[in-house]
């Protein structure tokens, strides 16, 4: 058996949790497998939640740690609810399985575990299952006014209704879907591999096939097959020496500039500006004055006759 990763922490396998587990369940019990490294036991869905309290008050399974939802479209009964258990003091994971349909509610558990309202809420919401003894079961995830229940396989993949931000009401208002384009299925198949139907944007080719190839196709294998050849140029050059007047290079522009270096060379300007080598000269450093020696003075002390 190939080794499965689990995100969970890992746990392992009691060697006779099976014998022992299907043995308490009895008449509950429908089937029991080891499937992943995990035990998966399939019980009647009226005896779902005796089966549970089994589990949790004689095996040692204290916590439930989630509920699932699982749609089979071509089953009878086409949804499977799947209880996910762990013990602790044993370090073991069990999942319990039962089955139901669209109108037939499952058992709750929200006697056993608080928390299971709230998952049970959520499979309701998502697959439409009803659960006889939850006393809220609403929806948990989808809006208000809501439809239908996204998970389930057979519901459309752009809804039945959408909603906007009405300016003319100031609420928000449900209307039906309206598409701009029809919901295009990709098969992600190269158009070059022979799909057998018309892609988009081919209607026009599938209406006007292509030209069926020619039997005969008329090839060049030779000179003379183009009318090129020595015997050509030949002839064409008699006609020139007669006067005949020859195509001009459509390719070369008759009104484009000539190359500047085909121009003759101009002569220097005199140009009218005045001392202009010595204006451009950078000026020199003005070299700094000398300083003139600081006089003393002497004060006079008071009294003291001039």
């Amino acid at each position: 058996m190939a080794e499965v990763l689990h995100s969970a922490p890992r746990f392992t396998l009691i060697e006779g949790l099976k014998d022992t587990l299907s043995a308490a369940l009895g008449t509950h019990l429908i089937d029991a497998r080891e499937e992943h490294g995990e035990l998966i036991l399939t019980v009647r869905r009226e005896a779902v939640a005796e089966a549970l309290r089994i589990l949790r008050d004689g095996h040692e399974y204290q916590q439930m740690m989630e509920i699932a939802g699982a749609d089979y479209p071509q089953r009878a009964e086409r949804f499977e609810v799947v209880y996910m258990l762990l013990s602790l003091t044993r370090n073991s994971r069990v999942m319990v399985k039962c089955s139901t349909d669209e109108a037939t509610p499952v058992p709750s558990i929200t006697g056993l575990w608080p928390n299971a309202g709230w998952l049970e809420r959520e499979v309701f919401d998502m697959y439409g299952v009803l659960f006889a003894g939850n006393t809220d079961l609403r929806r948990i995830l989808t809006d208000y006014g809501f439809e239908g229940h996204p998970f389930r396989k057979d519901f459309p993949l752009t809804g039945y209704t959408e909603l906007r931000y009405s300016e003319d009401e100031k609420r928000v208002v449900y209307e039906p879907v309206q598409l701009a384009q029809d919901l295009r299925q990709f098969d992600f198949m190269s158009p070059w591999e022979g799909a057998d139907y018309v892609l988009p944007g081919d209607e026009k080719a599938a209406e006007h096939p292509a030209t069926p190839p020619v039997a005969d196709p008329k090839t060049t294998e030779k000179p003379s097959d183009t009318g090129a050849g020595a015997k050509t140029d030949a002839k064409a050059a008699e006609k020139v020496a007669a006067g005949a007047p020859v195509e001009k290079d459509t390719a070369i522009d008759e009104h484009a500039p000539e190359p500047t270096e085909a121009r003759p060379r101009r002569a220097a300007r005199a140009g009218k500006a005045k001392d202009t080598k010595a204006a451009t000269k950078p000026k020199a450093a003005a070299k700094p004055k000398p300083k003139a020696p600081a006089k003393s003075r002497t004060r006079k002390p008071k009294g003291d006759p001039a």
